[in-house]
């Protein structure tokens, strides 16, 4: 007689569709950001060849570290592993990993947003948010949600905001959009392409300091063709420095697009952007100590105070002067 199976032979010992999918997913997520920096440094390549982008200088190289065989003596042959100092007697010419080459911010510590509105208010003049997106330093979605203005909608403007009816459904109020997008926003370095709309749809204000908008990028890249205007679209830009096209289709513009390629940018160009930052700035107010004794000083002059009161104080201190004699 044939012994039958127990239920936990005839299991399959592969991994099951859901994990192997996971991977797959894991994967093709991997091969794509690979193109996409394959891509921008090609990009960033073309522009350097071209004049029109200055390389970023390089670090100062460190002295090659001392070979073993060097070191004389039966100290050296003792210490096989000891690390070969300088010869002020510092610390080892192996250099430590530094967090970056460049003076600009951490890759964690930036991001890009781009924001598109509609009309509100007499005939539609009124802009109001309606869509927000924000992206990472390598162009992950961080955040894409379309929102409720306060004021009902008079103009979609749907051939630029790409924003209809059909999405204010699933759309959430400006206000809990708000505080959601200023939590993703606060202590970061914001990248955008005329950064002061998007702001004043969000009803806030970023650090100067902390602002980092592309419509300066021509400045930056001394180009003179594209200094016919006064402001160049990201369009135009993209274009002729990235060499991709945007906004290219019927639907109108995409927040998600537009943010990915104000990054894109502003990576070209920022080594040169965060030098003439760290140059031009001033010290920042909460980086220097308060002094209120001059203010309180200031304060505790006669012409500060009520006419009465200071009568008073000088008599007050007559009589005390008087007391003391």
């Amino acid at each position: 007689m044939v012994p039958r199976e127990g239920p936990e032979s005839a299991r399959c010992p592969c991994p099951s569709l859901a994990s192997l999918h996971a991977k797959d997913v894991l994967r093709r997520k991997h091969k794509r950001r690979s193109r996409q920096h394959q891509r921008f440094m090609a990009r960033k390549a073309l522009l350097q060849e071209q004049g029109l982008l200055s390389m970023p200088p390089e670090p100062r190289s460190s002295p090659p570290p001392v070979p073993s065989v060097a070191l004389q003596g039966t100290e050296a042959a003792s210490s096989g592993m000891q690390r070969p100092r300088n010869e002020s007697g510092g610390a080892s010419w192996s250099r430590k990993p530094t967090p970056r080459e460049s003076a600009g911010p951490w890759p964690s510590k930036c991001v890009a947003i781009d924001c598109e509105m509609v009309g509100t208010g007499p005939r539609g003049r009124v802009s109001e948010l309606a869509r927000c997106s924000v992206v990472s330093y390598h162009g992950d979605v961080l955040y894409d949600k379309y929102i409720r203005p306060e004021m009902p909608i008079v103009d979609y403007r749907t051939r630029w905001s790409g924003v209809t009816r059909q999405h204010m459904r699933k759309a959430i109020p400006f206000q809990v959009a708000q505080k959601e997008i200023l939590k993703l926003l606060k202590g970061k370095v914001v990248v955008g392409h005329a950064l002061h709309n998007d702001f004043q749809a969000l009803k806030y204000v970023h650090p100067r300091s902390q602002t980092r908008d592309t419509t300066y990028v021509p400045s930056l890249l001394h180009q003179p063709g594209l200094h016919t205007r006064t402001r160049v679209s990201l369009k135009d830009l993209a274009l002729q420095l990235l060499h991709k096209k945007i906004q290219a289709g019927q639907h109108g513009h995409s927040s998600v697009e537009d943010a990915v390629t104000a990054m894109e940018l502003y990576r070209l160009v920022e080594a040169q952007w965060e030098q003439q930052e760290a140059v031009s700035l001033p010290p920042r107010p909460e980086d220097q100590e308060p002094d209120g004794s001059t203010d309180m000083e200031e304060y505790m002059e006669d012409q500060y105070w009520p006419e009465d009161l200071a009568q008073g104080a000088r008599g007050g201190m007559g009589e005390a002067g008087d007391r003391r004699e």
